[in-house]
């Protein structure tokens, strides 16, 4: 039997919050609610077609974008309830996605065998969608003036069970201090990609490091500690640069720092990597939230959005016409 959607289980979106714990709606990396987000009936102006709720869940990566997206289509539709939580990929998944509590679920690597398993066990189709490119980003201090570039060797190193423990380890001329290492949690989609293409298996990473869905508790501790280390989305490096300094990285080819340009022209590998949003076939019969697909599909080329506003690549015209014509056929197929 299939799953019931959360808004149609009787769950409120003060529920739905609750059950998400401090990272609800609105937590962008652990800040208050965005008050661009409208409730409905407030009386804002907009083309009130539209009604009904959309529940969002999963990564942090993709979190500010989709608030963007969010804020944006509730000025043309207050009286839809956009209900967003960051809590990382899988957390994601496996406890809103998969369960038929979500309509979607940010990610920042394509869905895995199990999760795709758990959610066809609850009746549960995703459907994938990208909406954008990431340059995800290595962090250390600002006054760590021994380091502005590192090699993926180096990396995995530092990030690697039984690693290097001190800077001088890597490097003899490095200093002799303990590495500080402020990372992703294992729910997260981050967490996943780093460790895979890094430490070259997924899932295989020190657990001597501060593990957080936050990324501003990343920033605040790489910004606190001279021999500190982290890494994150771009668009959250973009908003903190002024606190904290990315490392370009030596994949072989020389050293590339991480930015818009090189993560649309594939020059800063391997940690390039494409953003998703995974929505629910069984969602797309209700009208409020094939809008919010499509509205998210056609915003995934806005630059003044997508890369401005929020600091990733944005998907290309034909990228965006793949994502619109499969999302148009699922809809088309689940119209009764």
């Amino acid at each position: 039997m299939p799953a019931e959607r959360l808004h149609g289980y009787g769950v409120t979106r003060r529920q739905f919050v609750a059950a998400t714990g401090a990272t609800g709606v609105g937590a962008l990396a652990g800040c208050t609610a965005n008050p661009k987000l409208k409730e409905p009936g407030d009386g804002s102006e907009g083309s009130g077609t539209l009604s009904g709720n959309v529940d969002i869940a999963g990564s942090s990566t993709v979190y500010p974008l989709a608030e963007a997206v969010s804020i944006q289509f509730n000025s043309e539709h207050p009286d839809v309830d956009v209900s967003l939580s960051s809590t990382g990929t899988g957390g994601g998944f496996k406890n809103f996605f998969s369960q038929g509590k979500t309509d979607f679920n940010n990610a920042s690597r394509p869905i895995q065998q199990e999760e795709r398993t758990q959610c066809e066990n609850n009746g549960v189709t995703p459907l994938e969608l990208r909406v954008a490119t990431d340059a995800l980003t290595v962090i250390v201090n600002q006054d760590a003036d021994w380091v502005d570039c590192i090699t993926v060797a180096e990396l995995k190193q530092i990030w690697e069970p039984g690693g290097a423990t001190h800077w001088n380890d890597v490097r003899p001329e490095w200093p002799n201090e303990p590495i500080t290492r402020y990372g992703a949690a294992d729910t997260s989609g981050t967490f996943d990609y780093f460790t895979d293409v890094i430490v070259g298996e997924e899932g295989s990473q020190t657990d001597d490091y501060s593990a957080t869905e936050k990324d501003n508790i990343i920033v605040q501790g790489v910004e606190g500690n001279k021999y500190a280390i982290g890494y994150m989305g771009f668009a959250y490096y973009q908003s903190s640069k002024d606190q904290i300094k990315a490392l370009a990285i030596n994949d072989g080819d020389g050293c590339v720092k991480p930015s818009i340009e090189t993560a649309k022209d594939g020059s800063y590998t391997p940690l390039s990597r494409p953003l998703f949003s995974y929505v629910a076939e069984e969602s797309l019969s209700e009208p409020q939230v094939a809008a919010f697909a499509r509205f998210l599909v056609e915003q995934s080329t806005n630059q003044r959005v997508v890369t401005d506003q929020v600091g990733y690549v944005p998907n290309d015209e034909a990228t965006k016409t793949e994502m619109l014509e499969k999302l148009n056929s699922a809809i088309e197929t689940g119209e009764p």
